[in-house]
């Protein structure tokens, strides 16, 4: 059964989803597998890991689920105001609004459901090493506007569009760096051996698209 559930932003990602430019979203898992990851899928990872001699010896098996399902309804929260009856959102807010009146933004984790202006259905989802994402996929974070044109026009395997191929093109080493710059700025300075870019962690990938409301929350 599908469930509704938050989907926390950060400041930039907002224009780039309701553009429809950021169309999927990697979390890093926590805690990251130990043992070796023999099979996974798009709903779990299944984890081989021995356990301690005191405790026999035998292999168990070790499930870890991701934050979202296939047909789970995300609902965004972005920093946020509100003034009377009226909600506004720091993304898209004009200047003048914030140069006119008292505005005391509140952080997206404090944003009730009910003030959510965008709504999202996840699609697909399936694990990854962080270090796997090729810069088609950058563009789809919407991280790397540059490329959008080229990824529509040729398409992912397209003449365009040709990481890690014979003929690769010059822009696509520009494209992974300012992912990993993205990515390692998401990650507190003390992590970064352990979940920054170089760690390569693995990550949930969680694909999704713009949709309505659910009736049952109008």
């Amino acid at each position: 059964m599908s469930k509704v559930l938050p989907y926390n932003a950060k400041q930039w990602e907002i224009p780039a989803i309701m553009d429809g430019r950021k169309t999927v979203k990697r979390w890093l898992i926590k805690p990251q597998p130990t043992g070796k990851v023999e099979h996974h899928t798009g709903y779990q990872i299944d984890e081989w890991y021995e356990m301690k001699e005191s405790e026999s010896g035998c292999k168990c098996l070790s499930q870890m689920n991701p934050p979202y399902q296939p047909l789970d309804i995300m609902y965004v929260r972005e920093t946020w105001w509100k003034n009377g009856d009226t909600y506004f959102y720091k993304a898209g807010c004009s200047k003048g609004l914030i140069d006119n009146m008292y505005v005391k933004w509140r952080p997206s984790i404090h944003m009730p459901k009910e003030a959510a202006r965008i709504w999202l259905k996840v699609t697909d989802v399936r694990v990854e090493r962080l270090q796997e994402i090729t810069p088609a996929e950058v563009v789809k974070e919407g991280a790397y506007e540059d490329c959008r044109e080229c990824l529509e026009s040729y398409g992912e395997s397209g003449t365009q569009c040709c990481y890690k191929q014979d003929d690769e093109c010059s822009q696509c080493d520009s494209v992974i760096m300012e992912f990993e710059r993205l990515w390692n700025s998401t990650i507190k300075k003390s992590d970064l051996n352990r979940y920054g870019w170089e760690a390569n962690s693995w990550v949930w990938v969680i694909e999704f698209e713009r949709c309505g409301k659910p009736e049952s929350h109008q």
